[in-house]
C-alpha cells in the first residue's frame, strides 16, 4: 500500500460523498475506515463513501465489466454496503468526467442495483436512468412521536417508505430511523421520506437514510417519492402512454424526475467535485484497529 491515499470530495444536491480512486481495486476499506472517513470532526466528513474500482477488478462487478468499465462501489456513512445511491451516481459520474476517464455524453455505471446509464450533459446537469421503481403489496406505516401515517413501499433497488404529511418538520429529527409497520416490510432497513405538496407536480421531501441518518439530498429517494406521488394523483405513465414529470424539492436543491411510459425512470440534477487530497495511510491503519 502506498505511504498515502488519494481522494476526492464531491455532492449532488448537498448529499455529499467521499471518493476514493482505486482502479486496480487494492484499497481495504472496511466498515470502521468508512466510518471513519464519514466522520465529520474527525475525518474527511461525507454520506458515504464513493469506492471507484473497474468493474474488471471488482468480485461483485466483473460479470458487468463488458457493460460498465467503473463499479461504483458504494458504503453508506455507518459502513454498511448499499445497492445504490441515486445521487451518488451522479457524483461518481462526474468524478469519472473531473479524472479523464469520460467525456460529455452517454456512460454507463455498475452498481449493486445493475448497470446505471448516464447522461453528462454540457450545462453541467447530469440525467441518470434509474431503472423501473417496484411496487410491494401491502400496508406500511410510518410513525414519529405520537403521530403515524400510512406510507407506500416503493424499491427502487433499494427500499424505501414513502409518508405525506402535512408539515416536514412532523418527521422529528430524524437522528435515529423513524419506525415502520410491519418490520416484516424492509428486512434489511428502509429509507424513510417526509413529503409535503408544493404545487401541480412539485413536491418537497425530508429523507432518513438508512445507515447514514438525515441527508440533505437522496437520489432513489426523490425518485420513489416522484412515483408514490404520481400515483396518488392518479397518473401512471404505463396507463397514459405519456411521460410524468415532477419536481423534487431537497434540503440540498432540487432534482427532476421523469417516468416514462416503459416504466424507466430518469433523474436528473446537479453533481460537483469540490476538492481533491490524499488521505494519511498511517491514519488510515489506525482506524483499522
Amino acid at each position: 500500500m502506498s505511504t498515502r491515499i488519494a481522494f476526492l470530495k464531491g455532492h449532488g444536491t448537498e448529499n455529499d460523498f467521499v471518493i476514493v480512486p482505486d482502479p486496480d481495486n487494492t484499497v481495504d476499506l472496511p466498515p470502521a475506515t468508512v466510518a471513519a472517513l464519514c466522520d465529520r470532526r474527525a475525518g474527511v466528513g461525507g454520506d458515504g463513501v464513493l469506492h471507484a474500482v473497474r468493474s474488471a477488478a471488482h468480485p461483485e462487478a466483473r460479470e458487468m465489466a463488458a457493460e460498465a468499465e467503473w463499479f461504483m462501489d458504494y458504503r453508506n456513512g455507518d459502513g454498511s454496503v448499499a445497492e445504490m445511491c441515486g445521487n451518488g451516481v451522479r457524483v461518481f459520474a462526474r468524478y469519472l468526467q473531473h479524472a479523464g476517464h469520460v467525456t460529455e455524453g452517454d456512460l454507463a455505471i455498475a452498481t449493486r442495483g445493475g448497470v446505471k446509464r448516464v447522461h453528462l450533459a454540457k450545462d453541467g446537469d447530469v440525467t441518470v436512468d434509474m431503472g423501473r421503481a417496484l411496487l410491494p403489496e401491502g400496508e406500511v406505516s410510518v410513525r414519529v412521536g405520537g403521530r403515524s401515517w400510512p406510507a407506500r413501499n416503493v424499491n427502487m433497488g433499494n427500499p424505501h417508505a414513502v409518508a405525506f404529511v402535512d408539515d416536514l418538520d412532523h418527521a422529528g429529527d430524524l437522528l435515529s430511523p423513524p419506525p415502520v409497520s410491519p418490520a416484516a416490510a424492509y428486512p434489511d432497513g428502509v429509507n424513510v421520506e417526509f413529503v409535503v405538496d408544493r404545487g401541480p407536480r412539485h413536491v418537497a421531501l425530508r429523507v432518513h437514510e438508512r445507515g447514514s441518518g438525515e441527508t440533505r439530498s437522496c437520489g432513489t429517494g426523490a425518485c420513489a417519492v416522484a412515483v408514490a406521488a404520481a400515483r396518488r394523483d392518479g397518473v401512471d405513465p404505463a396507463a397514459t402512454g405519456t411521460p410524468a414529470t415532477y419536481t423534487v424539492d431537497v434540503p440540498g436543491g432540487r432534482l427532476v424526475i421523469t417516468e416514462r411510459p416503459d416504466g424507466g425512470i430518469e433523474m436528473t440534477g446537479p453533481a460537483v467535485i469540490v476538492a481533491e487530497g490524499e488521505i494519511d495511510a498511517e491514519w488510515l491503519e489506525t482506524v483499522r484497529r
